[in-house]
């Protein structure tokens, strides 16, 4: 790292600003403020060599991160129409909201994979779906009405986040990208996100790795319907391609740079191998649905339908591993109330 300093914009007194450090190769990052529980999202900002700017991810759309754009800008003594690239590593709202608002201020095109953007449009288009399919999904798994209903209206809170949304270019993840005055690999993998995309530039060996890799916290890896029907195995082999990868530093998507990148991705290997053998183990005592596993694992943790819903996906992603690896089976001995047993 080579400074940082804490900005407070315009936006008036109590407004949580984005702070900006400078790391080795031209990076900015701009902590972005967002809810709770995560508070701050990563947007990093990549200086051309004509003057304008790259921004990757940044962040949901709120007055907050408005104001703190504004900050951002200022400090940098950049206008709006600096920005003429925005990039997005995957389409959650803490990444990819603000895109279309930052394009309508700059005139900026923004570059996503093709897979993403198609996740974008099943979650958050005009004709979005997941705000009743998941719902529906977590019932037949067995979640009862009151957190069904929490978690459709905590779903329906983010279309401020993500409107308006923008227009979009295609990354080809398998040509090199141009970002800073550097040439980029993209590594398209999934799991935490459909289409996510990671940028290694190979001289320095720093490593843009959104939420495919978080330094202190693992990417929740959820089941949805409409996806990828097995995000597990998907988040597994994404790893495994990003363990190939020599990395000196990464810039997560959350939490600060890390080295020791290698490790960490070894360390999530075995975690999501030890949370199979937990699932297997309490499926021994008799057959569970989704929901009652859920509880078995995240009692404790989940206190808001923010955590359900990702405890609850999270769940069904990990029974889906197990079934593929024939060490559970899917039955429904009623209609719409399936439950997961193991296979011996």
């Amino acid at each position: 790292m080579v400074s940082g300093r804490n900005l407070r914009g315009s936006g008036g007194d109590g407004m949580r600003g984005a702070e900006i450090t400078r790391w080795e190769g031209g990076i900015l990052r701009a902590s972005m403020p967002m809810a709770p529980p995560l508070r701050q999202v990563n947007s990093y900002i990549l200086p051309e060599e004509d003057g304008s700017l790259t921004v990757i991810d940044p962040g949901p759309h709120t007055p907050e991160t408005e104001l703190a754009w504004a900050g951002v800008l200022a400090e940098l003594g950049s206008a709006w129409t600096a920005v003429r690239r925005i990039v997005v590593t995957h389409h959650h709202p803490d990444h990819y909201g603000l895109a279309g608002w930052l394009q309508e201020h700059s005139g900026s095109r923004v570059w996503m994979s093709r897979r993403a953007y198609q996740e974008a449009q099943m979650s958050w288009g005009p004709a979005a779906t997941l705000n009743e399919a998941l719902p529906q999904l977590f019932a037949l798994h067995g979640m009862p009405a009151p957190w069904l209903a929490a978690v459709r209206e905590h779903l329906e809170s983010f279309a401020p986040q993500v409107t308006p949304q923008p227009e979009v270019d295609f990354i080809d993840p398998a040509a090199p990208f141009a970002m800073g005055g550097r040439t980029w690999r993209p590594l398209l993998t999934g799991g935490h996100a459909p289409g996510h995309l990671s940028f290694h530039h190979a001289a320095s060996g720093q490593l843009l790795c959104g939420d495919a890799v978080l330094p202190q916290i693992s990417p929740n890896v959820g089941l949805q319907p409409g996806s990828d029907p097995q995000p597990l195995l998907t988040f597994l082999e994404g790893l495994r391609l990003l363990e190939s990868v020599p990395v000196t530093l990464a810039f997560p998507g959350h939490r600060e740079p890390f080295t020791g990148f290698t490790a960490r991705v070894q360390s999530l290997l075995r975690h999501h191998e030890e949370r199979l053998d937990t699932v297997a183990g309490l499926l021994e005592g008799g057959p569970l649905s989704g929901f009652a596993v859920c509880e078995a694992l995240f009692r404790s943790r989940v206190s808001s339908a923010h955590q359900m819903r990702f405890a609850m996906s999270e769940t069904l992603a990990h029974l889906a591993e197990l079934v593929r690896r024939e060490r559970a089976e899917l039955l429904e001995p009623a209609p719409g109330a399936a439950v997961f047993a193991a296979l011996r």
